[in-house]
């Protein structure tokens, strides 16, 4: 029986997890939790899990529910984050949560030798550097949740890492994967939000659609795998069945292939080194499929993708500026401020004007991210 934390429940990725939790109630035991402002959603994974700690975002919501559920622990805001993934009983903690806001909670069980189950991308680009030092300094796993790079994971096990020539991460290409530059102009938040494949969050398949996501992706490879970025490379792959590739120095490559269901990620972080049946999963039929297709990344299309790479060869306080500024702007697109192609825009001039620090610490980090989102904030005044 594993003792979870979850941060982030009621999003995309923490809804999922918990549909995993309860269909496997003999493997997991949900014992803390956070969420933000959906109660509803609250009130039904308390009452299907009966954990024992919940953080809400506000205040008001958290005294609320003490009053319902008093047998239950309340608590809220950021110090409910870390109070969460640090609940004495859990001994894996589910980073879903969305953003830069999980990087202090995710630090802090580390420190208790917690396992860390990643799907919080944010975490690792703006401070890859803090999490795999207190990993490596507390014996830590730090397990990917990210199709892409469970896909690398799975790929690389029982093989000798000296031995990759290169990683392949898969992308869809996102809702505008067929659409030229000019043909972006007028393209509206439905439009966006409209992913082929996958379903997620809307801040992540806006991602998507920018090809930051990707781009996020690659500096997370970075990081968990120890990889130098002229050995990682993206290939458009449209089907979103091959959802990475290792390459080996004697040609052979391995891949890892499926549905596209981040259930089969998530539950791999929750029960690995053991994999169990997924209820309700969709079995692969290459002969129903019949073709898969790949393509080579224009990175003038997709620019967003080149600044990540670059941000990332830069290293430093940059990846954290990136990252909040693409938050920002992405959030101000969803509210229509501004249009799609100001997201690149906006990130492109935030780096320009950075002065970067190399190697900086958690007090830095997040006075760069809110100096940042001032600063994207200001350009829409």
């Amino acid at each position: 029986m594993k003792k979870i934390s979850l941060l982030g429940a009621t999003g995309s990725i923490g809804i999922q997890t918990v549909d995993i939790l309860r269909n496997n109630l003999d493997c997991f035991k949900l014992v803390a939790l956070s969420s933000g402002k959906n109660i509803e959603k609250t009130r039904e994974i308390i009452n299907d899990l009966q954990p024992e700690l919940v953080s809400v975002q506000q205040e008001q919501d958290a005294l609320q529910l003490q009053k319902e559920y008093p047998h239950i622990q309340f608590t809220f805001g950021t110090k409910g984050l870390v109070e969460v993934a640090t609940h004495p009983d859990s001994t894996v903690l589910v980073n879903a949560v969305l953003g830069s806001v999980g990087l202090e909670s995710t630090l802090a069980a580390i420190r208790m030798g917690k396992t860390i189950a990643i799907a919080n991308k944010e975490t690792l680009v703006t401070a890859g550097h803090l999490v795999m030092a207190e990993a490596r300094k507390y014996n830590v796993a730090i397990l990917p949740v990210d199709s892409e790079h469970s896909a690398i994971f799975q790929s690389m096990n029982g093989e000798n890492p000296k031995q990759i020539e290169r990683l392949i991460l898969t992308a869809s290409g996102g809702s505008f994967r067929d659409k030229t530059r000019e043909q972006l102009k007028g393209v509206t938040v439905k439009d966006a939000l409209n992913h082929p494949n996958w379903s997620m969050g809307a801040k992540i398949t806006i991602d998507s659609a920018t090809m930051m996501n990707k781009g996020l992706e690659v500096i997370e490879a970075h990081v968990l795998f120890n990889m130098p970025f002229e050995k990682i490379d993206v290939l458009l792959h449209k089907e979103s069945i091959i959802h990475s590739l290792v390459e080996y120095h004697d040609t052979s490559v391995i891949a890892q292939l499926g549905t596209p269901d981040m259930r089969v990620p998530i539950q791999y972080a929750l029960s690995y080194p053991d994999r169990l049946p997924l209820v309700g999963g969709n079995r692969l039929n290459l002969a129903q499929i019949g073709q898969l297709h790949f393509k080579e990344v224009d990175f003038d299309r997709f620019r967003a993708l080149k600044l990540a790479y670059d941000a990332g060869r830069a290293g430093g306080s940059i990846l954290t500026a990136m990252n909040a500024a693409n938050e920002a702007a992405v959030a101000l697109f969803l509210e229509e401020k501004i249009t799609f192609l100001q997201i690149e825009e906006m990130i492109e001039q935030v780096m320009n004007d950075h002065q970067n620090i190399l190697m900086p610490d958690l007090e830095t980090i997040l006075h760069v991210d809110s100096e940042t989102r001032k600063t994207v904030a200001s350009m829409v005044k």
